[in-house]
């Protein structure tokens, strides 16, 4: 199956096929990202990185991941620096933008925006995250992770049990994940947070009908026998004000300690990233971080995989990266190999 010339703006573009399908070829990227070799397969393309929300990881990732396929990125952060903040309509933008660009990356703070955006462009776009609705690409490096994390012990994804953390009503990543969760077979989801910042009803209601155990509580002890812990972040951003976000900072954080009376001993530590360290939250704890089952840093190596894989499939040369490849002149710190 082909995703050349396509979008990737949602999760329910996918079905299991065809997220083997792009695993498949984010396994094949791994000498490239880890620079035991390179390639050139996207020379003269260009990445049209557009972030109108704050970003790290996500926009860097995406960036790099282009990069690492041989081609350029022009970016732009922030809304203020966009001729949005002028009353551009995202029509108009993605006409200009798609103009300059082979394929466009794009993040902004409203739901919807991502997809109105593609209406207007004539190249592929990549939803990086559109408000609190979805993230296709952090979902599927999420599911990738998880496939890898549990490989580990030879459990598949099939029959497999995650607890979900903290803010479940504005965490776009766990509703992307459940989403595509929803495809495999006998989950048990255990769906952990307060009463006002549960996991929507349209999502419980997806997972239960597509046949998986949900448990929905607002208690952290007696909940962690999981195999894959995924702990969130308060989305302070989605709130109406900072006094309310600040209601529910530090209510669900995870220790070694807590680590040790409540979970299993294998069980996989799942953050999508930027974790909160801030003494009033502090939500994974930094004592975690020599736990050999925390798995934060190997999800964020595994989405320059995942984006490296997109970019290839839906600019049509996922079959031509070896094709085009270079030996790497530089030096290599350890931490690459």
């Amino acid at each position: 199956m082909s995703f050349k010339g396509e979008h990737i703006l949602s999760v329910k573009q996918f079905d299991r096929d065809k997220i083997q399908q792009v695993f498949d070829i984010a396994r094949s990227m791994e000498p490239y990202a880890k620079r035991q070799k390179r390639t050139t397969v996207l020379e003269g393309a260009i990445l049209g990185n557009l972030f109108f929300e704050p970003s790290t990881r996500t926009r860097v990732s995406f960036g790099c991941a282009f990069n690492l396929l041989g081609g350029e990125v022009r970016e732009t952060t922030g809304m203020q620096s966009s001729a949005l903040s002028k009353g551009e309509s995202l029509f108009d933008t993605a006409r200009v933008i798609s103009s300059y660009s082979d394929v466009i990356a794009m993040r902004h703070p409203q739901a919807g925006s991502v997809a109105e955006f593609a209406e207007g462009s004539r190249v592929p776009v990549l939803n990086g995250g559109d408000g609190a609705n979805e993230h296709p690409t952090q979902a599927l490096l999420d599911l990738f992770t998880i496939e890898k994390e549990l490989a580990a012990s030879q459990q598949p994804i099939d029959g497999m049990h995650i607890a979900m953390i903290g803010d479940l009503k504005f965490g776009r990543t766990v509703h992307s994940l459940s989403k595509l969760l929803a495809l495999y077979k006998n989950i048990q989801f255990t769906l952990i947070a307060p009463n006002e910042l549960a996991m929507p009803d349209d999502i419980v209601s997806l997972i239960e009908n597509a046949g998986h155990r949900v448990t929905v509580t607002d208690q952290l002890a007696g909940n962690l026998n999981a195999d894959i812990v995924y702990q969130t972040r308060i989305q302070e951003e989605r709130f109406p004000s900072q006094e309310e976000a600040n209601k529910y900072r530090g209510k669900f954080r995870l220790n070694q300690d807590i680590y040790t009376k409540h979970c299993k001993s294998n069980t996989v530590i799942m953050h999508p990233l930027p974790r909160d360290s801030r003494i009033e939250a502090n939500e994974l704890d930094n004592d975690l971080n020599l736990n050999p089952n925390l798995a934060i840093f190997r999800q964020a190596d595994n989405g320059v995989l995942v984006r490296m894989a997109l970019f290839a499939l839906t600019l049509g040369v996922d079959q031509l990266v070896s094709k085009y490849e270079r030996e790497v002149p530089w030096y290599l710190s350890l931490i690459h190999i």
